[in-house]
């Protein structure tokens, strides 16, 4: 974020406690010093009001950074971002833009209880005129938020409170990733893990204990919900012929159900078997660490799946 608001003076922050506090998770530490109020804008809690602003002021030209504290609050400005950012520029027959980028935790994280634990992707992928971010490494993150905060469109930036101290390798010289491409975090031969966010890391290990069951697995990071990147994800099961999809939303009408439902579409004669899925329980998120722990995926249940749908 910094080094997009030194290249371009229309990128601005705004937020509750993005400012004065350094950000809830510290995330903006050191930009309002650096940039000053006016680019750097603490808000009042209410969602509805800042996120209409940001929508405004992206329409004058501006490029707003639109920080949600948890993306579980996005639902009481689900409106404006529903509504107004998805379609302001169709409905205007192309006169307006809107190039904002809301971003913040998305997910379970740790004893937040139901209403703080929302996973949003489902509800924002499937809307026309929405782009959808979903990074799981710090090279990802930043590569995708610069290009994001480009993007002509709005863009939902969906990050995860649980690996906000993840690190890993980024270069110093100016880089930035393309919207629309999946990754493929390892490569395999007997199955396909589709991920993305931190369910990437589960799906990671697991491949790891499955090679030293001789199963073969790749894991692709779809990064992007929306564009889908289904080239990537075909190519992958034309080769092993089996796949799971690991998210940690609910089953019913959730995100991993609708790419279930392309990868039938478009590579249905090369699967050897159904193409599974390991998510949450079909229950609201428990404030119990323990129960928490245990409605959502985790290794062992993405080993066992594969196990079933490599018939092991």
């Amino acid at each position: 974020m910094t080094e997009e608001m030194e290249r371009d003076e229309n990128v601005f922050l705004m937020g509750e406690e993005v400012g004065e506090y350094n950000g809830a998770y510290k995330v903006s530490e050191g930009m309002l010093a650096k940039f000053g109020p006016r680019r750097v804008i603490d808000t009042p809690i209410s969602e509805a009001g800042f996120s209409g602003i940001g929508v405004g002021a992206a329409m004058t030209g501006l490029r707003p950074i639109v920080e949600f504290m948890s993306w579980s609050f996005s639902l009481v400005c689900f409106d404006q971002l529903y509504n107004n950012a998805a379609n302001v520029r169709y409905m205007s027959g192309g006169q307006f833009k809107v190039p904002i980028v809301f971003r913040g935790g998305n997910g379970i994280a740790h004893q937040l209880g139901a209403t703080h634990s929302h996973r949003v992707e489902a509800l924002y992928s499937r809307v026309p005129g929405l782009v959808v971010i979903a990074p799981s490494t710090p090279y990802d993150a930043k590569g995708l938020l610069k290009t994001a905060i480009r993007c002509d469109d709005p863009v939902i930036f969906l990050e995860s409170e649980l690996m906000l101290n993840d690190r890993g390798e980024v270069p110093e010289e100016e880089y930035t990733l393309p919207i629309g491409v999946a990754d493929v975090k390892r490569e395999g031969e007997d199955i396909t893990l589709v991920s993305w966010g931190k369910c990437i890391k589960l799906c990671l290990k697991a491949a790891e204990e499955l090679a030293k069951e001789d199963i073969s697995a790749e894991v692709i990071d779809v990064r992007t919900l929306r564009p889908l990147d289904m080239k990537t994800i075909t190519a992958s099961i034309r080769k092993t012929h089996r796949c799971v999809v690991v998210d940690e939303d609910w089953g019913f009408c959730g995100m991993g159900d609708g790419i279930r439902a392309k990868i039938y579409d478009e590579a249905f004669d090369d699967l050897d078997a159904p193409v599974a899925r390991v998510c949450s329980e079909e229950v609201p998120v428990p404030f119990s660490h323990n129960l928490e722990m245990a409605m959502q995926p985790s290794v062992e249940k993405v080993i066992a799946k594969v196990n079933e749908i490599c018939y092991r």
